[in-house]
């Protein structure tokens, strides 16, 4: 049961009732943090180890502007620096910021181009920059998400500067003023719809493997200035008004939810929302969390099943941390729970975390089971922030992970590849084999390949694991220290979902 943070069991005891709640939930966090730094988990054979990148105003790319040719391939050429880091790490999962504010990064009939690709408005970058990324995470391994921030548009100087390219001028009714931004309505109906055709060009035209929603939600803290009170008058039903708002947003997620799916039922489907749900029958959200400071109501999401995955932005530490990350994931419905980790708070000007922070957080993570972790964001990975890139690729994320699989959605491996071939030629071994086939005739297994000193190959081991999301029925291996060549090799396949097959083994 979870009690209100004003709930007067927490703030009107007196004297040693006080102190002893004091003492026992100084107690417990103690415990929670020393059983994190004694039982620092082993890497996992599956996890999902996911970047932001955070494309709005250049933040972490491009910081190059597509105005000519050569500026094109140098834009092109940052990101691929950006991905060969994140592979060179074990980094599974690249998060594109693909919307940012009422624009985006690829070829859209809705929306404009973003600015900050060519210095212009809706210019054109002479490429496509989702396209290109997704098919370059994928020679990689690596998945790729559309990030999509759903209901701001911007500042107002921002829509206005779009002109007619802008939701504001292109939508009837769905956009509103507030403060100094705009923003797309939730009350409307015509709002998940708008999403739902951004969604459809992405989803029908791009090999996404994922959609995440950020700022799906209403403004913080927004109470009666919010202007929808005339919407609420019309579609309220007699509920409170912050019980409505949640609705609206609800019926937003469910509204993505089956619509993409419709057209591609596994790529998945995910939120950020704020990072606490609501305050835990033990711990306070002080006053920050997703249910009633901007209505948002994940944990019912995740009931109807209409999530696949949930990024909550857990930029915080010791019991703002571990209390409510085991909440997300006691109400998870068995999907996934990936917090996103306050990486950039490693700045000294930001919150000057130290390493060990996000190392504990990680070992929380692994100890109980969630199903990963993302890092917010990009630029403090690339520029080794107190050393994070370097404890990443030299110890948590020494060996490569698989994404967990999406069971729900599908549970149905598919078959072994077989007649596995190795053939060892001068400089490379080249190994070839015959396909897997899999249930759905839309879902083309990839194949995942492990090598070892000794036969056979132990596939449950991640330390075996030397490509992934292979396509194809050849795979040409070619270590960069001879010495470390091995001996031994074994091929499954995986689909989409993620459900792996058995394996094929050299014949001996």
């Amino acid at each position: 049961m979870r009690i209100p943070k004003n709930n007067s069991t927490f703030t009107n005891f007196a004297g040693i009732k006080n102190i002893k709640y004091t003492m026992k939930r100084a107690t417990t966090i103690f415990f929670i943090l020393l059983f994190v730094l004694i039982n620092a988990a082993a890497q996992p054979k599956r996890e999902v180890r996911a970047a932001w990148l955070a494309t709005a105003y250049g933040l972490d790319w491009p910081r190059t502007r597509a105005n000519s040719p050569d500026k094109m391939r140098k834009q092109q050429a940052d990101l691929l620096t950006i991905l060969d880091k994140l592979k060179a790490a074990n980094f599974n999962t690249v998060l594109f910021q693909t919307r940012s504010r009422d624009d985006v990064f690829y070829y859209s009939k809705i929306e404009p181009m973003n600015q900050y690709l060519t210095d212009k408005i809706a210019g054109d970058p002479g490429y496509d920059p989702l396209a290109f990324v997704v098919s370059e995470c994928h020679k990689r391994g690596m998945e790729c998400y559309a990030w999509v921030v759903a209901i701001p548009l911007g500042s107002k100087r921002h829509v206005t500067s779009l002109g007619k390219r802008s939701a504001l001028f292109h939508t009837s009714g769905i956009c509103t003023a507030y403060k100094t931004e705009y923003f797309l309505n939730p009350a409307k109906p015509n709002t998940k719809i708008y999403l739902m055709d951004l969604c459809r060009e992405m989803t029908e035209n791009y090999d996404i493997d994922g959609i995440v929603f950020d700022y799906l939600r209403y403004p913080e803290y927004c109470g009666n200035r919010f202007p929808d009170g005339a919407d609420y008058k019309k579609y309220g039903n007699g509920r409170s008004i912050l019980e409505w708002r949640r609705d609206n947003i609800t019926e937003i997620v469910r509204y993505l939810y089956n619509g993409i799916k419709a057209i591609k039922p596994w790529v998945k489907v995910c939120t950020c929302p704020v990072g606490k749900y609501r305050d835990t029958s033990r711990y306070t959200s002080h006053g920050w969390n997703a249910f009633y400071t901007v209505c948002q109501d994940p944990e019912k999401w995740m009931r109807e099943g209409i999530q696949d995955q949930i990024f909550p932005m857990m930029y915080f530490r010791g019991d703002n941390f571990y209390p409510f990350a085991l909440d997300w994931y006691e109400q998870s419905n068995g999907r996934h729970i990936v917090p996103a980790l306050g990486t950039y708070f490693l700045l000294p000007q930001e919150g000057n975390w130290s390493f060990d922070d996000i190392m504990r957080q990680i070992n929380f993570i692994r100890t109980n089971k969630l199903a990963g972790e993302s890092h917010f964001r990009l630029e403090f990975l690339m520029k080794n922030t107190k050393g994070i890139y370097d404890g990443l690729a030299n110890d948590k994320y020494l060996y490569p992970a698989l994404q967990p699989p999406t069971t729900w959605l599908d549970s149905i491996a598919p078959t072994a590849p077989y007649d596995l071939k190795i053939k060892h030629e001068e400089d490379n071994i080249t190994l070839t084999w015959k396909p897997a086939r899999d249930n759905d005739p839309r879902n083309a297994p990839m194949y995942v390949i492990y090598a070892s000193d000794t036969y056979p190959v132990d596939t449950t081991k991640p330390g075996n694991i030397i490509a992934q999301r292979v396509s194809g029925t050849t795979y040409i291996y070619m270590p960069i220290e001879s010495w470390k060549t091995k001996n031994y090799f074994a091929v499954t396949a995986i689909d989409r979902y993620g459900n792996e097959g058995k394996a094929a083994q050299e014949k001996m």
